[in-house]
């Protein structure tokens, strides 16, 4: 045990603090809806002034196509999906991280998912929003999407295809928002009170005052919000193995080669889970730059996270090799093409970017001054996205451009409007985000609090000018043990 300075709490010498700075309990609340009321920096306006220009440029482009049709895409009979598809499987996996670290780790008791958990809840729900954009898109008359609703029509016996793999995609994806709309939007209820008492009388205050349901801090109320969390929590967790899983089935339950293939349940929920996380660490590096989050988004968190991504990158490594495996030990000569294709055909400059950025560069995170290096690890975030996305587009376009039949083979090669869309969805993701951090709390003020004293020994707590308000009861008995 050291004594950092006289008067302050003592800090253990084994376990890192979450909160990098000593905070008192109001303090943590001043840095975390400071930002809300304060004009935005610099850096804030020219992220958002980036994001809305990709977001605008998008937009322009899926209108022209929905004006002109699908036929301004560079798809043809032999490759009938490509970015679309892809950027749709790409945004599904990005939502992963966000529940997994919410749920899972939430019933683990992991205490390092309390800075984090908020914006990739947030970040959970504006990547399933791109996501289902493209499947509407890909209609080509967006108008029309209800029809892949079982609702009860006029149209006598004629309703959706309940064995179809792209409608289990329509009710997976659906329950999935709404369980972690849900799940997010309780998370936030403390905070949106906590933003209400701070605020003047007038509009904003009527607004959040609505939101908060009549929040009261009790401790009756603490209870049940827990217990309820809890549930929530266990309700979502599944959903992070059955979402990619039921989207695997897209391909998994075709005859082509190359896609009918029982590993891709597990294949595809470990490589989600391996770009958001990827995701994840982009978003907390901007955020803790953008909105001064430094003390609570700690160079710990970033290495837990970056663990994580070394972890199931193996796994996706592994899960490379057991296709190629595979397709050489079944002995068929369409799956060994295949897979021989990828790696030499015409799209191989495709699939070595996905191995190297999906296999060789997590292994730079091995070394600890890399894994602590917010530069390096955005860097590598980046890369692995960009290896996420290649992985996506390799499965569908090398799979599709060589059939059975070498007479139907073609090429597929994207349009600009196909490029601009996949800009324009990044623009709508960041976009949401930066407005997300701008007019909620970003970071869980009660669960820090509730951290605070975590690695204190026994010393004096820090003095705090609101007591125990805004605090869970779990956190109350735990400052009043470690005081």
């Amino acid at each position: 045990m050291a004594d950092t300075h006289a008067g302050s709490p003592v800090v253990s010498s084994l376990r890192v603090p979450l909160v990098s700075e000593a905070r008192t309990l109001a303090g943590v609340t001043d840095d975390i809806i400071g930002p809300m009321n304060r004009r935005p920096t610099w850096k804030w306006k020219a992220a958002f002034a980036v994001a809305a220009g990709m977001l605008l440029l998008g937009a322009g482009n899926v209108t022209y196509e929905i004006l002109t049709g699908i036929g301004v895409w560079g798809l043809n009979r032999t490759v009938g999906w490509a970015f679309d598809i892809t950027n749709f499987v790409f945004w599904v996996g990005i939502g992963h991280a966000g529940t997994l670290i919410s749920a899972i780790l939430f019933l683990f008791r992991q205490k390092w998912r309390t800075s984090i958990n908020r914006s990739a809840e947030a970040m959970t729900l504006f990547a399933v929003m791109c996501a289902g954009l493209f499947p509407i898109i890909h209609m080509g008359r967006p108008w029309v999407a209800f029809f892949a609703l079982p609702y009860p029509n006029f149209r006598g016996p004629l309703w959706v295809n309940f064995r179809s793999p792209l409608l289990w995609d329509v009710f997976a994806i659906s329950t999935y928002f709404t369980v972690s709309l849900v799940f997010w939007y309780i998370g936030l209820l403390p905070d949106l009170a906590t933003v209400r008492d701070r605020t003047l009388p007038g509009v904003k205050r009527r607004v959040f005052a609505l939101l908060a349901f009549g929040w009261t801090g009790s401790a009756r109320i603490w209870s049940r919000y827990e217990t309820l969390y809890t549930l929530l929590a266990g309700l979502a967790t599944p959903l992070v193995l059955s979402v990619h899983t039921i989207v695997s089935m897209d391909f998994a339950t075709s005859v082509i080669p190359g896609w009918h293939t029982t590993i891709f349940p597990p294949y595809f929920v470990a490589g989600a889970v391996f770009s958001g996380f990827a995701m994840v660490l982009t978003l907390m590096i901007i955020a803790r730059s953008v909105m001064g989050f430094e003390h609570f988004i700690t160079i710990r968190h970033l290495e837990n996270m970056a663990k994580i991504i070394i972890v199931t990158g193996g796994i996706v490594a592994i899960a490379y090799g057991t296709e190629f495996f595979i397709a050489w030990f079944s002995g068929n000569p369409y799956e060994r093409f295949t897979f021989i294709n990828r790696a030499t055909g015409p799209f191989a400059w495709a699939y070595w970017i996905m191995v190297s950025c999906n296999v060789v560069s997590p292994q730079l995170l091995w070394f600890k001054r890399l894994r602590t290096s917010p530069v390096a690890l955005f860097v590598l975030s980046l890369v692995i996205n960009v290896g996420m996305w290649f992985e996506r587009f390799v499965i569908i376009v090398t799979s599709l451009h060589r059939d059975f039949l070498p007479s139907s083979w073609g090429s597929y090669a994207p349009t600009r409007v196909e490029v601009f869309t996949l800009i324009g969805s990044f623009g709508l993701f960041f976009s949401l985000f930066l407005v997300f951090v701008r007019v909620l709390p970003a970071i869980s003020i009660g669960e820090v609090k509730a951290v605070l004293g975590f690695a204190r020994g026994a010393g004096r707590q820090p003095p705090s000018r609101e007591g125990d308000a805004g605090l869970p009861a779990s956190a109350v008995a735990l400052q009043r043990e470690s005081a």
